[in-house]
């Protein structure tokens, strides 16, 4: 990793004592496509995430009692994604305690880790007056862990583990979802040999249903994205099936979905609908949910708009 001088102490414009710096980051529904891509010869994990309007905060508190071993406890990754931020930009560590918290679920599919780690060196950004390109935010992810996109401010095809972006995209279509976590917590990076064997058995349909949903992509087409979602979750049923898909499928013209989308190593399912259901039809796919085990969410996807 390159490293970036530190400014001088006086460009700095270093906060006082007790002065709150926070870092935002949204996280996902899973993936509207994951599959094969090849790069540079080699099989690789593609995807397309589900930017998701839900949040994971991270807050900088400076102050004196700040105990540097006690801080984060359980956010491991993160610690270590502070001490790369650090060591990139020659910076020492500041006095003060961190906070967190997250609409984000975690090993359900919600990039819930990414996102803290990215809200984390946004935080760092505030209190050191930097601003960091995406290269460094990609650079310190991938010496963390296998990660989303959730650091990109718009839709792209992204390689997970090389965290590498293959392309971005200019439209940022919009979906409301209802979705269920089916229960239980998947190990994402183990999951990746599975996948890749997975991948090798089925090459020319998710090749083919990759294309459709890249030239969607580019067209504006939501219809179609929403399509090839379903297709994506119908062909990652081989490998982390989701319990509930054949009943949505069922239910799927009747309720107006124009997809499904699931967190291909993940635990979560839900409809795509292009219009906000109204309340009837919330109550309505309520009591469908509700009648399988399952208590329905209702979010908004798809990037903020001014």
């Amino acid at each position: 990793m390159l490293r970036t001088p530190a400014p001088a102490l006086s460009a700095l414009s270093t906060p006082s004592a007790g002065t709150v710096c926070s870092g935002v980051c949204h996280g996902t529904l899973g993936e509207l496509v994951q599959g094969p891509v090849i790069d540079e010869g080699e099989l690789q994990i593609g995807l397309i995430s589900l930017p998701l309007q839900k949040y994971s905060w991270m807050h900088f508190v400076r102050d004196c009692a700040g105990d540097p071993a006690a801080e984060l406890p359980d956010k491991s990754k993160c610690r270590r994604a502070i001490t790369l931020y650090l060591d990139h930009y020659g910076l020492g560590r500041p006095t003060g305690h961190w906070l967190h918290d997250s609409e984000l679920l975690l090993g359900k599919g919600m990039a819930s880790s990414t996102a803290d780690i990215v809200a984390c060196i946004r935080c760092l950004d505030r209190l050191f007056a930097q601003q960091s390109p995406l290269s460094l935010m990609a650079d310190i992810l991938r010496q963390v862990e296998r990660s989303d996109s959730v650091f990109l401010d718009r839709y792209a095809l992204y390689l997970s583990a090389q965290q590498k972006v293959l392309r971005c995209f200019d439209h940022d279509p919009q979906f409301h979802v209802c979705y269920i976590d089916e229960g239980g917590c998947v190990d994402t990076e183990a999951m990746s040999a599975r996948l890749l064997a997975h991948y090798r058995t089925r090459l020319v349909d998710y090749e083919r249903n990759l294309k459709h949903v890249v030239d969607a992509f580019e067209e504006g087409d939501r219809g179609t994205i929403a399509r090839c979602a379903t297709r994506s979750a119908e062909l990652a049923q081989a490998v982390l099936p989701k319990r509930h898909l054949d009943a949505m499928l069922a239910r799927f013209e009747h309720f107006g979905a124009a997809g499904i989308v699931v967190a291909h190593t993940g635990s979560l399912i839900g409809y795509l609908f292009l219009t906000p259901p109204d309340t009837a039809a919330m109550g309505e796919l309520s009591a469908f949910f509700r009648a399988l085990g399952r208590q329905c969410r209702f979010a908004q996807s798809g990037f903020p708009h001014a």
